[in-house]
């Protein structure tokens, strides 16, 4: 009778060990393509990422940067003081998206040219993406608001 109940409750163990692993697996499949890492034009520059790559790409718009092509296209320059990245876009920008204010953009690079998929602004003017503070403080760039 004691062997029995041993036995059953391997194998309940092993059953659950088994889901939890399948359970794990299918997450991380799932978010395969759904993880987008930040990187500042800097870390960009430094270690570029591979072909194909979808990554967040955050600084600052570089002022008098912004050149609207033909219909819905685009292009900027990103900048976090030591590097500068051009960037296009193709849509329709946030109300908010401004020279010299703070953007976070979901895309690939295509050759020298970062190509976006998704554009973020900040939300009023006192705003700036985490991100993006964080990297600028790296180069030197960042100012306190309201200095």
């Amino acid at each position: 009778m004691k062997s029995l109940k041993k036995k059953r409750r391997i194998q309940v163990i092993l059953a659950a060990t088994i889901a939890l692993g399948l359970a794990a697996f299918l997450i991380g499949y799932g978010f395969r393509d759904g993880i987008n890492l930040y990187r500042a034009p800097t870390q960009v520059m430094e270690e570029p990422p591979t072909d194909g790559e979808v990554f967040r790409l955050g600084g600052l718009v570089e002022d008098g940067s912004i050149t609207r092509g033909d219909g819905e296209v685009i292009s900027f320059r990103v900048t976090d003081g030591a590097y500068t990245i051009p960037v296009e876009f193709t849509g329709v920008l946030p109300d908010l998206f401004e020279e010299g204010q703070g953007m976070i953009g979901t895309g690939e690079m295509v050759g020298e040219t970062f190509v976006a998929s998704e554009i973020l602004a900040k939300h009023d003017e006192n705003y700036t993406p985490r991100e993006v503070i964080d990297s600028l403080k790296e180069t030197g760039v960042y100012e306190e608001p309201g200095s």
